[in-house]
């Protein structure tokens, strides 16, 4: 028998990879989506599958979803308000979309009528707040956010929140506390505890994977609030220098788009998945300088980066994954390499359409005081 698999958010970046492999894999797909001006202009995107079946309509309004489930045997739910520094002035937009369109979900799926049995998660890693650090005196520590005054400071590092020596960051696995930062974070920490709490309530399965810096092609290169991979090329691609807060050398994890499509198929065969929050991410650091560097010299425009000195507040400094236990409960570990992940992105993005919104978003962050 065929498996049907509703995914919301499928026309979007990870969604629309992750329609592509169902498909592939015999199962049959439908899609969705409410086109999201700020990343498909209202229109449906070239790449989207033929074979999947598509409906135009959001995940606030619960009507649309019950009729969305309907004969459906998983759902994986991608629709999301994305964008951490967005977030922090579009509140009730990041909260409606990313908690009510989850409430919505699990409202429909426990009240009426339907064959679902697996609803699987995008969480987000930012729920972390900072990663873990190490320090010599006192182990792993957990620092919180930098304080406004220690940035205009430029005192960029981490110190231990107990002695404050330096400390340096290390691995953080799916045990260490939460501590989301923005409203971004909040609420898609919303949606893995509410997925949870219900799974647990009534029996059906539920997975979720705290993303961590996703980056690979159709990231939609004019939409300044993506991943930064995309925002960089896009400035290089419009013959402008990526631009970098603090001092280029904070780091983020980033993993390919393919890597966590893979996890997720995997997680649909594996039962043992059930109840589960999994890290995905590529487990190693890169500087938000090197991005810059290897992003300009992939696409052969020699634009240095402008490294600001300025800061944006709640941003992170450093956090990478422990992906222990994808690999101990799915088998799953990262199999693109960044060469080859920024290769394939760079390649992408000479042929399509990129409209640099940048200045335009660091005006608004500025006028909204949250920038420094």
């Amino acid at each position: 028998m065929t498996r049907r698999v509703l995914v919301t958010g499928g026309a979007g970046f990870i969604g629309s990879f992750l329609v592509d492999a169902l498909i592939g894999k015999g199962d049959a797909v439908r899609i969705l989506d409410n086109l999201e001006g700020q990343v498909h202009q209202g229109k449906k995107p070239s790449y989207l599958h033929t074979e999947a079946e598509f409906i135009q309509g959001d995940v606030r309004d619960r009507d649309t979803l019950r009729k969305a489930v309907t004969d459906m045997d998983a759902v994986v739910h991608c629709a999301a308000a994305v964008g951490v520094a967005q977030s922090q002035y579009e509140i009730q937009r990041y909260t409606t979309v990313n908690a009510v369109g989850m409430a919505n979900l699990l409202d429909v799926l426990v009240n009426e009528k339907h064959r679902v049995t697996h609803v699987l998660l995008p969480a987000s890693m930012t729920a972390y707040g900072e990663g873990n650090y190490e320090c010599k005196a006192h182990g792993t520590v957990r620092p919180g956010l930098r304080s406004v005054k220690q940035l205009e400071k430029k005192e960029w590092e981490l110190r231990c929140p107990a002695c404050s020596a330096t400390v340096h960051p290390i691995p953080t696995p799916e045990t260490s506390l939460l501590f989301p930062a923005s409203v971004y974070a909040i609420t898609k920490n919303m949606q893995e505890e509410l997925l949870l709490s219900v799974g647990r309530t009534y029996g059906f399965r539920v997975t979720a994977f705290r993303l961590f810096n996703v980056y690979g092609p159709r990231q939609s290169l004019s939409n300044p609030y993506t991943g930064v991979t995309a925002i960089f090329l896009s400035r290089l691609r419009n013959h402008e220098p990526p631009v970098i807060y603090e001092d280029g050398l904070q780091t983020r994890d980033f993993v390919s788009v393919h890597d966590v499509v893979r996890a997720f198929l995997l997680a649909l065969e594996n039962k043992q998945a059930h109840g589960k929050v999994f890290n995905i991410g590529s487990g190693t650091p890169v500087t938000i300088r090197a991005i810059a560097e290897t992003a300009g010299a992939l696409a052969g425009i020699a634009i240095p980066a402008k490294i600001t000195g300025e800061f944006r507040k709640n941003d992170i400094r450093h956090c990478f994954a422990d992906t222990q236990l994808a690999l101990d409960v799915l088998d799953w570990k990262p199999e693109v390499s960044f060469a080859e992940g920024m290769g394939e992105l760079v390649a992408w993005s000479a042929h399509e359409r990129a409209v640099d919104r940048f200045e335009e978003a660091a005006s608004i962050l500025a006028s909204k005081k949250l920038r420094g």
